[in-house]
Protein backbone atom coordinates (compact mmCIF):
# COMPACT_ATOMS: atom_id res chain seq x y z
CA UNK A 1 0.00 0.00 0.00
CA UNK A 2 1.28 3.47 -0.93
CA UNK A 3 0.00 6.63 0.78
CA UNK A 4 -0.19 9.32 -1.90
CA UNK A 5 -1.69 11.96 0.30
CA UNK A 6 -2.90 12.17 3.85
CA UNK A 7 -6.37 11.03 2.83
CA UNK A 8 -5.62 8.79 -0.20
CA UNK A 9 -4.25 5.27 -0.26
CA UNK A 10 -3.47 3.27 -3.40
CA UNK A 11 -3.14 -0.50 -3.48
CA UNK A 12 -0.39 -1.62 -5.88
CA UNK A 13 -0.80 -5.29 -6.90
CA UNK A 14 2.27 -7.49 -6.85
CA UNK A 15 1.20 -9.23 -10.09
CA UNK A 16 -1.14 -8.56 -12.98
CA UNK A 17 -3.79 -10.78 -14.50
CA UNK A 18 -5.02 -10.73 -18.06
CA UNK A 19 -8.61 -9.41 -18.15
CA UNK A 20 -9.51 -12.03 -20.76
CA UNK A 21 -8.06 -15.25 -19.34
CA UNK A 22 -7.40 -14.15 -15.74
CA UNK A 23 -3.98 -15.78 -16.09
CA UNK A 24 -0.92 -14.14 -14.57
CA UNK A 25 0.64 -12.21 -17.43
CA UNK A 26 4.12 -13.07 -18.74
CA UNK A 27 4.43 -10.72 -21.71
CA UNK A 28 2.20 -7.66 -21.30
CA UNK A 29 1.11 -5.68 -24.35
CA UNK A 30 -0.33 -2.19 -23.97
CA UNK A 31 -3.31 -1.38 -26.17
CA UNK A 32 -4.61 2.02 -27.15
CA UNK A 33 -7.42 1.59 -24.63
CA UNK A 34 -5.01 1.70 -21.70
CA UNK A 35 -5.97 -1.85 -20.67
CA UNK A 36 -3.19 -4.42 -20.59
CA UNK A 37 -3.65 -7.96 -21.87
CA UNK A 38 -1.50 -11.03 -22.16
CA UNK A 39 -0.25 -11.45 -25.73
CA UNK A 40 -1.20 -15.12 -25.98
CA UNK A 41 -4.74 -14.33 -24.76
CA UNK A 42 -5.09 -11.64 -27.42
CA UNK A 43 -3.96 -14.15 -30.03
CA UNK A 44 -6.55 -16.70 -28.85
CA UNK A 45 -9.21 -13.96 -28.87
CA UNK A 46 -8.42 -13.11 -32.49
CA UNK A 47 -8.02 -16.76 -33.55
CA UNK A 48 -11.52 -17.44 -32.21
CA UNK A 49 -12.86 -15.18 -34.96
CA UNK A 50 -13.33 -11.99 -32.95
CA UNK A 51 -12.61 -8.77 -34.81
CA UNK A 52 -13.42 -6.34 -32.00
CA UNK A 53 -11.47 -4.90 -29.10
CA UNK A 54 -12.18 -7.03 -25.99
CA UNK A 55 -12.35 -3.86 -23.84
CA UNK A 56 -14.51 -1.50 -25.93
CA UNK A 57 -16.02 -4.04 -28.39
CA UNK A 58 -15.25 -1.58 -31.18
CA UNK A 59 -14.34 -2.98 -34.62
CA UNK A 60 -10.58 -3.42 -35.09
CA UNK A 61 -9.05 -1.87 -38.22
CA UNK A 62 -6.41 -4.59 -38.32
CA UNK A 63 -5.59 -7.81 -36.49
CA UNK A 64 -1.85 -7.34 -36.83
CA UNK A 65 0.20 -7.13 -33.63
CA UNK A 66 2.10 -3.91 -33.03
CA UNK A 67 5.50 -4.62 -31.41
CA UNK A 68 6.18 -3.11 -28.03
CA UNK A 69 8.27 -0.12 -29.13
CA UNK A 70 9.43 0.70 -25.61
CA UNK A 71 10.73 -2.82 -25.07
CA UNK A 72 12.39 -2.84 -28.49
CA UNK A 73 14.08 0.48 -27.73
CA UNK A 74 15.40 -0.83 -24.41
CA UNK A 75 16.75 -3.96 -26.08
CA UNK A 76 18.45 -1.85 -28.78
CA UNK A 77 20.00 0.49 -26.20
CA UNK A 78 21.27 -2.48 -24.21
CA UNK A 79 22.65 -4.14 -27.34
CA UNK A 80 24.41 -0.93 -28.45
CA UNK A 81 25.90 -0.35 -25.03
CA UNK A 82 27.17 -3.92 -24.92
CA UNK A 83 28.76 -3.56 -28.33
CA UNK A 84 30.36 -0.21 -27.54
CA UNK A 85 31.62 -1.49 -24.19
CA UNK A 86 33.72 -4.08 -26.06
CA UNK A 87 35.35 -1.50 -28.34
CA UNK A 88 38.92 -0.51 -27.53
CA UNK A 89 39.77 2.93 -26.18
CA UNK A 90 42.01 5.20 -28.31
CA UNK A 91 45.10 4.14 -26.33
CA UNK A 92 44.17 0.48 -26.64
CA UNK A 93 43.58 0.94 -30.36
CA UNK A 94 47.02 2.45 -30.91
CA UNK A 95 48.54 -0.44 -28.98
CA UNK A 96 46.61 -2.90 -31.15
CA UNK A 97 47.94 -1.25 -34.32
CA UNK A 98 51.48 -1.36 -32.90
CA UNK A 99 51.06 -5.09 -32.21
CA UNK A 100 50.67 -5.68 -35.95
CA UNK A 101 54.46 -5.57 -36.10
CA UNK A 102 54.59 -8.67 -33.87
CA UNK A 103 53.97 -11.76 -35.97
CA UNK A 104 52.33 -13.80 -33.21
CA UNK A 105 49.85 -11.01 -32.39
CA UNK A 106 48.84 -10.00 -35.92
CA UNK A 107 45.78 -12.18 -36.36
CA UNK A 108 44.28 -11.23 -32.99
CA UNK A 109 45.05 -7.55 -33.61
CA UNK A 110 43.40 -7.63 -37.04
CA UNK A 111 40.30 -9.24 -35.52
CA UNK A 112 40.02 -6.38 -33.01
CA UNK A 113 40.55 -3.77 -35.71
CA UNK A 114 37.90 -5.39 -37.92
CA UNK A 115 35.44 -5.24 -35.03
CA UNK A 116 36.32 -1.58 -34.47
CA UNK A 117 36.01 -0.61 -38.17
CA UNK A 118 32.69 -2.42 -38.60
CA UNK A 119 31.08 -0.44 -35.76
CA UNK A 120 30.78 2.97 -37.43
CA UNK A 121 31.84 5.21 -40.30
CA UNK A 122 33.72 7.40 -37.81
CA UNK A 123 35.87 4.43 -36.83
CA UNK A 124 36.65 3.65 -40.47
CA UNK A 125 37.69 7.26 -41.00
CA UNK A 126 39.88 7.13 -37.87
CA UNK A 127 41.77 4.08 -39.13
CA UNK A 128 42.11 5.47 -42.66
CA UNK A 129 43.72 8.65 -41.31
CA UNK A 130 45.98 6.84 -38.86
CA UNK A 131 49.53 7.49 -40.02
CA UNK A 132 51.14 4.48 -41.66
CA UNK A 133 48.16 2.15 -41.10
CA UNK A 134 47.05 1.80 -44.74
CA UNK A 135 50.67 1.32 -45.85
CA UNK A 136 51.02 -1.42 -43.26
CA UNK A 137 48.04 -3.28 -44.73
CA UNK A 138 49.52 -2.96 -48.22
CA UNK A 139 52.86 -4.33 -46.97
CA UNK A 140 50.98 -7.35 -45.64
CA UNK A 141 49.53 -7.91 -49.11
CA UNK A 142 53.03 -7.70 -50.57
CA UNK A 143 54.84 -9.94 -48.13
CA UNK A 144 52.41 -12.76 -47.30
CA UNK A 145 53.90 -15.02 -50.01
CA UNK A 146 56.73 -17.13 -48.64
CA UNK A 147 58.78 -18.53 -51.51
CA UNK A 148 55.63 -19.19 -53.53
CA UNK A 149 54.21 -21.47 -50.82
CA UNK A 150 50.77 -20.41 -49.60
CA UNK A 151 49.38 -22.19 -46.55
CA UNK A 152 45.86 -21.98 -45.15
CA UNK A 153 47.00 -19.74 -42.29
CA UNK A 154 48.32 -17.24 -44.83
CA UNK A 155 44.99 -17.24 -46.67
CA UNK A 156 43.07 -16.56 -43.46
CA UNK A 157 45.48 -13.75 -42.64
CA UNK A 158 45.07 -12.34 -46.16
CA UNK A 159 41.29 -12.45 -45.78
CA UNK A 160 41.53 -10.32 -42.64
CA UNK A 161 43.78 -7.79 -44.37
CA UNK A 162 41.54 -7.57 -47.45
CA UNK A 163 38.38 -7.26 -45.33
CA UNK A 164 39.90 -4.43 -43.30
CA UNK A 165 41.23 -2.65 -46.38
CA UNK A 166 37.82 -3.02 -48.03
CA UNK A 167 36.11 -1.45 -45.02
CA UNK A 168 38.27 1.69 -44.95
CA UNK A 169 38.67 1.98 -48.74
CA UNK A 170 36.14 4.79 -49.17
CA UNK A 171 37.61 6.77 -46.26
CA UNK A 172 41.17 6.98 -47.60
CA UNK A 173 42.04 10.57 -48.64
CA UNK A 174 45.00 9.84 -50.95
CA UNK A 175 43.10 7.53 -53.29
CA UNK A 176 45.54 7.86 -56.18
CA UNK A 177 48.44 7.05 -53.90
CA UNK A 178 46.64 3.96 -52.64
CA UNK A 179 45.93 2.80 -56.21
CA UNK A 180 49.58 3.26 -57.19
CA UNK A 181 50.72 1.31 -54.15
CA UNK A 182 48.36 -1.55 -54.89
CA UNK A 183 48.98 -1.69 -58.63
CA UNK A 184 52.45 -0.41 -59.44
CA UNK A 185 54.45 -0.58 -56.25
CA UNK A 186 54.48 -4.35 -56.04
CA UNK A 187 52.59 -6.82 -58.27
CA UNK A 188 52.31 -9.24 -55.34
CA UNK A 189 49.38 -7.22 -54.01
CA UNK A 190 47.39 -8.33 -57.07
CA UNK A 191 48.49 -11.92 -56.41
CA UNK A 192 47.11 -11.62 -52.89
CA UNK A 193 43.79 -10.14 -54.05
CA UNK A 194 43.46 -12.87 -56.67
CA UNK A 195 44.22 -15.56 -54.09
CA UNK A 196 41.47 -14.27 -51.80
CA UNK A 197 39.09 -14.14 -54.76
CA UNK A 198 39.90 -17.78 -55.54
CA UNK A 199 40.02 -19.33 -52.08
CA UNK A 200 38.54 -16.89 -49.60
CA UNK A 201 35.14 -16.78 -47.93
CA UNK A 202 32.19 -14.85 -49.33
CA UNK A 203 32.81 -11.59 -47.42
CA UNK A 204 36.52 -11.46 -48.24
CA UNK A 205 35.82 -12.23 -51.92
CA UNK A 206 33.37 -9.32 -52.00
CA UNK A 207 36.02 -7.07 -50.44
CA UNK A 208 38.62 -8.27 -52.98
CA UNK A 209 36.27 -7.52 -55.88
CA UNK A 210 35.59 -4.05 -54.48
CA UNK A 211 39.32 -3.33 -54.19
CA UNK A 212 39.87 -4.46 -57.79
CA UNK A 213 37.06 -2.13 -58.88
CA UNK A 214 38.71 0.67 -56.90
CA UNK A 215 42.04 0.06 -58.64
CA UNK A 216 40.47 0.17 -62.14
CA UNK A 217 40.24 3.97 -62.27
CA UNK A 218 41.94 4.79 -65.56
CA UNK A 219 42.73 3.12 -68.88
CA UNK A 220 46.22 2.03 -67.83
CA UNK A 221 45.08 0.38 -64.61
CA UNK A 222 42.17 -1.32 -66.37
CA UNK A 223 44.52 -2.84 -68.95
CA UNK A 224 47.02 -3.95 -66.30
CA UNK A 225 44.26 -5.68 -64.33
CA UNK A 226 42.89 -7.43 -67.42
CA UNK A 227 46.39 -8.61 -68.34
CA UNK A 228 46.90 -10.07 -64.88
CA UNK A 229 46.37 -13.78 -65.44
CA UNK A 230 43.26 -15.07 -63.68
CA UNK A 231 41.66 -11.80 -62.55
CA UNK A 232 38.92 -11.52 -65.19
CA UNK A 233 38.30 -15.28 -65.23
CA UNK A 234 37.93 -15.41 -61.46
CA UNK A 235 35.56 -12.44 -61.42
CA UNK A 236 33.39 -14.26 -63.98
CA UNK A 237 33.36 -17.35 -61.74
CA UNK A 238 32.38 -15.19 -58.78
CA UNK A 239 29.40 -13.89 -60.79
CA UNK A 240 27.91 -17.38 -61.19
CA UNK A 241 24.17 -17.72 -60.34
CA UNK A 242 24.82 -20.15 -57.47
CA UNK A 243 26.92 -17.60 -55.55
CA UNK A 244 25.74 -15.10 -52.98
CA UNK A 245 23.89 -12.18 -54.66
CA UNK A 246 26.15 -9.63 -52.94
CA UNK A 247 29.24 -11.38 -54.31
CA UNK A 248 27.67 -11.59 -57.78
CA UNK A 249 26.94 -7.85 -57.79
CA UNK A 250 30.42 -6.94 -56.53
CA UNK A 251 32.05 -9.10 -59.22
CA UNK A 252 29.84 -7.57 -61.93
CA UNK A 253 30.73 -4.03 -60.79
CA UNK A 254 34.42 -4.90 -60.95
CA UNK A 255 34.04 -6.43 -64.43
CA UNK A 256 32.28 -3.28 -65.67
CA UNK A 257 35.12 -1.12 -64.35
CA UNK A 258 37.79 -3.31 -65.97
CA UNK A 259 36.07 -3.91 -69.32
CA UNK A 260 35.94 -0.30 -70.59
CA UNK A 261 38.88 -0.57 -73.05
CA UNK A 262 38.09 -2.51 -76.24
CA UNK A 263 40.94 -4.98 -75.75
CA UNK A 264 39.50 -5.84 -72.33
CA UNK A 265 36.05 -6.39 -73.84
CA UNK A 266 37.62 -8.84 -76.27
CA UNK A 267 39.27 -10.73 -73.42
CA UNK A 268 35.97 -10.81 -71.55
CA UNK A 269 34.24 -12.33 -74.58
CA UNK A 270 37.06 -14.83 -75.17
CA UNK A 271 36.65 -16.11 -71.60
CA UNK A 272 32.98 -17.00 -72.20
CA UNK A 273 31.35 -13.94 -70.70
CA UNK A 274 28.32 -14.03 -73.04
CA UNK A 275 27.24 -17.52 -71.98
CA UNK A 276 27.94 -16.71 -68.33
CA UNK A 277 25.88 -13.52 -68.47
CA UNK A 278 23.08 -15.25 -70.37
CA UNK A 279 22.95 -17.87 -67.62
CA UNK A 280 22.79 -15.14 -64.99
CA UNK A 281 19.83 -13.49 -66.70
CA UNK A 282 17.99 -16.78 -67.09
CA UNK A 283 18.71 -18.51 -63.77
CA UNK A 284 19.68 -16.06 -61.04
CA UNK A 285 17.21 -14.17 -58.88
CA UNK A 286 18.93 -10.81 -58.97
CA UNK A 287 17.88 -7.37 -57.82
CA UNK A 288 17.37 -4.51 -60.24
CA UNK A 289 20.87 -3.10 -59.72
CA UNK A 290 22.51 -6.45 -60.48
CA UNK A 291 20.38 -7.03 -63.61
CA UNK A 292 21.37 -3.56 -64.84
CA UNK A 293 25.03 -4.52 -64.44
CA UNK A 294 24.56 -7.80 -66.32
CA UNK A 295 22.83 -6.04 -69.22
CA UNK A 296 25.50 -3.35 -69.28
CA UNK A 297 28.16 -6.04 -69.70
CA UNK A 298 26.14 -7.73 -72.47
CA UNK A 299 25.87 -4.35 -74.18
CA UNK A 300 29.63 -3.92 -73.86
CA UNK A 301 30.15 -7.34 -75.47
CA UNK A 302 27.80 -6.41 -78.32
CA UNK A 303 30.05 -3.49 -79.22
CA UNK A 304 32.70 -5.94 -80.50
CA UNK A 305 32.45 -8.21 -83.54
CA UNK A 306 33.36 -11.27 -81.48
CA UNK A 307 30.81 -10.40 -78.85
CA UNK A 308 28.03 -9.92 -81.38
CA UNK A 309 28.85 -13.30 -82.91
CA UNK A 310 28.57 -14.98 -79.50
CA UNK A 311 25.27 -13.22 -78.75
CA UNK A 312 23.71 -13.96 -82.13
CA UNK A 313 24.65 -17.65 -81.99
CA UNK A 314 22.99 -17.97 -78.59
CA UNK A 315 19.23 -17.56 -79.09
CA UNK A 316 18.72 -18.01 -75.34
CA UNK A 317 20.90 -14.96 -74.70
CA UNK A 318 18.88 -12.79 -77.09
CA UNK A 319 15.63 -14.01 -75.52
CA UNK A 320 16.97 -13.40 -72.00
CA UNK A 321 17.96 -9.83 -72.90
CA UNK A 322 14.54 -9.21 -74.47
CA UNK A 323 12.78 -10.60 -71.40
CA UNK A 324 14.20 -7.78 -69.25
CA UNK A 325 12.65 -5.02 -71.39
CA UNK A 326 10.01 -3.18 -69.31
CA UNK A 327 10.50 -5.67 -66.47
CA UNK A 328 13.31 -4.27 -64.31
CA UNK A 329 14.02 -0.55 -64.65
CA UNK A 330 14.44 2.16 -67.28
CA UNK A 331 18.22 1.73 -67.08
CA UNK A 332 17.97 -2.03 -67.65
CA UNK A 333 15.53 -1.48 -70.52
CA UNK A 334 17.91 0.96 -72.22
CA UNK A 335 20.84 -1.49 -71.95
CA UNK A 336 18.68 -4.31 -73.35
CA UNK A 337 17.31 -2.26 -76.24
CA UNK A 338 20.80 -1.00 -77.14
CA UNK A 339 22.04 -4.58 -77.38
CA UNK A 340 19.07 -5.66 -79.51
CA UNK A 341 19.44 -2.58 -81.72
CA UNK A 342 23.15 -3.34 -82.20
CA UNK A 343 22.74 -6.98 -83.29
CA UNK A 344 19.39 -6.70 -85.11
CA UNK A 345 19.43 -3.27 -86.75
CA UNK A 346 22.99 -1.97 -86.88
CA UNK A 347 24.57 -5.25 -87.99
CA UNK A 348 21.42 -6.96 -89.33
CA UNK A 349 22.15 -10.42 -87.96
CA UNK A 350 19.47 -12.83 -89.22
CA UNK A 351 19.77 -15.25 -86.28
CA UNK A 352 19.29 -12.48 -83.73
CA UNK A 353 16.29 -11.13 -85.65
CA UNK A 354 14.69 -14.58 -85.69
CA UNK A 355 15.32 -15.03 -81.97
CA UNK A 356 13.64 -11.69 -81.21
CA UNK A 357 10.69 -12.53 -83.46
CA UNK A 358 10.17 -15.94 -81.83
CA UNK A 359 10.27 -14.32 -78.37
CA UNK A 360 7.43 -11.95 -79.35
CA UNK A 361 9.85 -9.04 -79.53
CA UNK A 362 7.64 -6.97 -81.82
CA UNK A 363 4.97 -6.69 -79.14
CA UNK A 364 7.57 -5.70 -76.56
CA UNK A 365 8.94 -2.99 -78.84
CA UNK A 366 5.47 -1.59 -79.53
CA UNK A 367 4.63 -1.53 -75.82
CA UNK A 368 7.90 0.19 -75.04
CA UNK A 369 7.22 2.89 -77.63
CA UNK A 370 3.89 3.59 -75.94
CA UNK A 371 5.58 4.03 -72.57
CA UNK A 372 7.37 7.07 -71.26
CA UNK A 373 10.78 5.93 -72.50
CA UNK A 374 13.81 8.10 -73.22
CA UNK A 375 14.08 9.70 -76.70
CA UNK A 376 17.14 7.65 -77.64
CA UNK A 377 15.33 4.44 -76.65
CA UNK A 378 12.31 5.46 -78.70
CA UNK A 379 14.52 6.08 -81.74
CA UNK A 380 16.14 2.66 -81.41
CA UNK A 381 12.69 1.09 -81.15
CA UNK A 382 11.67 2.89 -84.35
CA UNK A 383 14.71 1.47 -86.10
CA UNK A 384 13.91 -2.02 -84.81
CA UNK A 385 10.33 -1.77 -86.09
CA UNK A 386 11.68 -1.17 -89.58
CA UNK A 387 13.51 -4.49 -89.32
CA UNK A 388 10.54 -6.43 -88.02
CA UNK A 389 8.06 -5.24 -90.60
CA UNK A 390 5.97 -8.10 -91.90
CA UNK A 391 3.89 -8.36 -95.03
CA UNK A 392 0.12 -8.27 -94.89
CA UNK A 393 -0.17 -12.00 -95.44
CA UNK A 394 1.86 -12.86 -92.35
CA UNK A 395 -0.10 -10.30 -90.39
CA UNK A 396 -3.36 -12.00 -91.33
CA UNK A 397 -1.90 -15.37 -90.40
CA UNK A 398 -1.34 -14.34 -86.81
CA UNK A 399 -4.44 -12.14 -86.61
CA UNK A 400 -6.89 -14.05 -84.41
CA UNK A 401 -10.37 -12.52 -84.08
CA UNK A 402 -14.06 -13.44 -84.07
CA UNK A 403 -15.07 -10.26 -85.90
CA UNK A 404 -17.16 -10.82 -89.06
CA UNK A 405 -15.80 -8.85 -92.00
CA UNK A 406 -18.55 -7.69 -94.35
CA UNK A 407 -17.29 -7.08 -97.85
CA UNK A 408 -19.11 -4.47 -100.03
CA UNK A 409 -19.14 -6.84 -103.06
Amino acid sequence: MVRARDDLCINVPTFFKCPISLDVMKSPVSLCTGVTYDRSSIQRWLDAGNNTCPATMQLLQTKDFVPNRTLQSLIQIWSDSLRHSNLPSPDQLLLTVAQLETHSLRSASLTKLLHFATDSHHNKLFLAKLEGFVNQLIRFLHNVHDGGLIVRANIQFLEQVVLLLGLILDSVEDRDGLRNSLLKGNKQSLDSLLLVLQRGGCDSRIASARILQFIAADAESKILLAEKEGVVAELLKSAAPENDPALVEAALASLIAISAPKRNKLKLVSLGAVKALSRLLAEAKLGAAAVEKVLKLVEAASSTREGRKEICEDAACVAAVLSKVLKVSSVATEHAVTTLWSVCYLFRDRKAQEAVTQANGLTKILLLMQSNCAPQVRQMCTDLLKIFRVNSKSCLTCYDTKTTHIMPF
